[in-house]
């Protein structure tokens, strides 16, 4: 056998494999070719039949420019006794180059990858609290207990040890952590910084470790001032002066995001027809929003319009909007324990309980998104003057109750 497969090996030779010049394959022997490409180029494939597949496969081993003869002689007889002990010598080499990734990566830590996934993610969420969100969080919960290791050392363990204590307390944020470190990982093992399966998958693994809870114990709502208190907390936010309270109040009475009345700028507004038109750019649902205003939202940005600045809610010092934590600061001074988001509750409150507005005039004034495309029709349809009607009764109800409290009926016209 000996004799046989020597006779079989070294065919080529120095000389022959320089004059060699027309594409396509020479043997040397053993499995050894030298490839000849069209563009004149010469480099050395191992041929092999795997034992794994028992198809036959062609593994590169380098230019002959970088690898002589004799070194691809060499490599061929490494590549043979690897077939020789059952292995694919594919495979081995692939298997290989993980592993010494995965010791390349051993510094790599899990905070250096969170880092790094939300700095590569950021320019396609929709604002920079998004971040700011994925950021606090992970440097709350998941730092303390993985912060500094190896991200291919995070195992199921370790981020039980993260959720466990928070799953059924706070729920809703520690589902969105395990979903951030799922996507970090998930990232992490595209870089090639990790290997296996992903431990903070839910769907088939933490699933089975951690009790499912239900969406309704998992909603966080916005803290709310009941609508009978919203006009004499107006007529307390009206002594104030500053900027946040002129926004605070503004957003009260026309039922909007924080983000969407921050940044409102003077050529939104027609004043004129008193109307405010939010650019889809700024909207949750990502369409143009028209906004009815009140005769006293009006006289708001006439007010604020005198300040000659970018944004109807300037911060004077830099020539920005002011910062979404203002109006928020303004009622933590007032020791009012609500959110800014929260006044749209109580917006949507009284329209139901003291007002016959339909459901689709009240859910468009708040700008809400739905999947019903007969209602989503519907709604595009006439609804601006029914709005406008339902942000006047708005207006006129938190006049009327500044001081006198729930005695007053909140809708003066008949709703259509």
């Amino acid at each position: 056998m000996g004799r046989n497969m020597g006779r079989q090996l070294n065919r080529l030779s120095a000389k022959t494999v320089a004059s060699k010049n027309l594409p396509g394959l020479y043997c040397d022997g053993g499995g050894l070719y030298l490839q000849v490409a069209a563009s004149g180029s010469k480099t050395w494939i191992f041929r092999f039949r795997s034992p794994l597949t028992q198809k036959l496969r062609d593994m590169g081993l380098g230019p002959l420019h970088s690898v002589g003869l004799p070194e691809a002689r060499e490599k061929a007889a490494v590549q043979r006794t690897a077939l020789f002990d059952g292995l694919d010598p594919i495979e081995t080499r692939d298997k290989e180059s993980q592993r010494k990734a995965l010791e390349a990566a051993k510094a790599v830590t899990f905070s250096h990858c969170a880092t790094s996934y939300i700095e590569s993610h950021k320019a396609g969420w929709r604002n920079a609290k998004h971040g700011e969100q994925w950021t606090k969080t992970l440097e709350d919960y998941a730092d303390p207990v993985i912060g500094t290791l190896p991200v291919q050392d995070v195992d199921t363990g370790l981020v039980l040890k993260i959720l466990e204590p928070i799953w059924a307390k706070i729920p809703e944020t520690a589902s969105r952590i395990r979903g951030r470190i799922e996507n970090i990982l998930d990232w992490a093992k595209a870089r090639g910084y990790r290997a296996g399966e992903n431990p903070a998958r839910w769907k088939g693994h933490l699933n089975q470790l951690l009790p499912t809870l239900s969406k309704r114990n998992r909603v966080v709502h916005h803290a709310a001032m009941p609508f009978a208190e919203v006009g004499a907390f107006v007529s307390q936010l009206r002594e104030l002066s500053g900027t946040a309270a002129r926004c605070l109040e503004f957003t009260i009475l026309t039922a909007a995001r924080t983000n969407e009345a921050i940044k409102a700028k003077p050529e939104e507004f027609d004043l004129t027809n008193a109307t405010w038109t939010i650019p889809g750019s700024r909207m949750k649902a990502k369409r143009e929003h028209r906004v009815p205003l009140s005769p006293r939202a009006v006289e708001i940005v006439r007010e604020m319009l005198k300040l000659e600045q970018g944004y109807i809610f300037p911060n004077t010092r830099n020539g920005e909007s002011i910062s979404n934590m203002a109006m928020l600061c303004l009622l933590i001074r007032m020791k009012v324990k609500v959110t800014v988001h929260g006044f749209r509750s109580s917006f949507r409150d009284w329209a139901a309980e003291r007002t016959a507005f339909s459901h689709e005039v009240c859910e468009s004034a708040l700008a809400h998104t739905i999947s019903n495309a007969a209602e989503a029709a519907y709604r595009r349809g006439n609804l601006f003057e029914k709005r406008r009607t339902l942000m006047d009764a708005w207006a006129d109800y938190l006049d009327a109750t500044q001081c006198t409290g729930e005695q007053v009926v909140s809708i003066r016209r008949k709703a259509a």
